[in-house]
């Protein structure tokens, strides 16, 4: 009888065994590939941003809104519905999509083109002005000439 019981032991354990390895490695697979960076471009902005572009309540109340006029393209009109919309620093501007930004446009019924803005937020939101002011001599009016 105890024969029997081992093998039943042995049968009950082998599946279970496997399933924890197969979770284990499943697992490391997730976390390898969790810190991979698909925008590496992205990588050197501020760590208080969140995927969404805002910041933690605490670091909002802190934090003044960046001066986001500096951003060729982006007058004092563009910079208040940005801000009303939740952009309020140039690392925020810098994680926002393309077609996020028009939608908060549009929806203020201003025409703009904000295809350079995050670019220009990027080098803004790591103090590098110099790149910027290179990156904004090749603009007109905020588009690429």
């Amino acid at each position: 009888m105890t024969h029997w019981i081992r093998i039943g032991l042995i049968v009950l354990l082998v599946p279970i065994l496997g399933g924890l390895v197969a979770v284990i490695i499943w697992r490391l697979i997730q976390r390898q590939g969790s810190q991979t960076n698909e925008h590496p471009q992205r990588a050197i902005l501020l760590p208080a941003v969140d995927a969404e572009g805002s910041q933690p309540p605490v670091v909002s109340q802190k934090r003044k809104p960046d001066e986001l006029q500096k951003i060729e393209g982006i007058g004092p009109k563009i910079a208040s519905v940005l801000q009303e919309a939740g952009i309020k620093t140039y690392a925020q501007l810098a994680l926002a999509d393309d077609s996020r930004l028009r939608t908060i446009l549009n929806e203020a019924g201003i025409r703009a083109v904000p295809n350079t803005w995050p670019d220009q937020a990027k080098l803004a939101a790591v103090g590098d002005w110099d790149g910027l002011e290179a990156l904004q001599s090749q603009l007109k009016g905020g588009r690429r000439v």
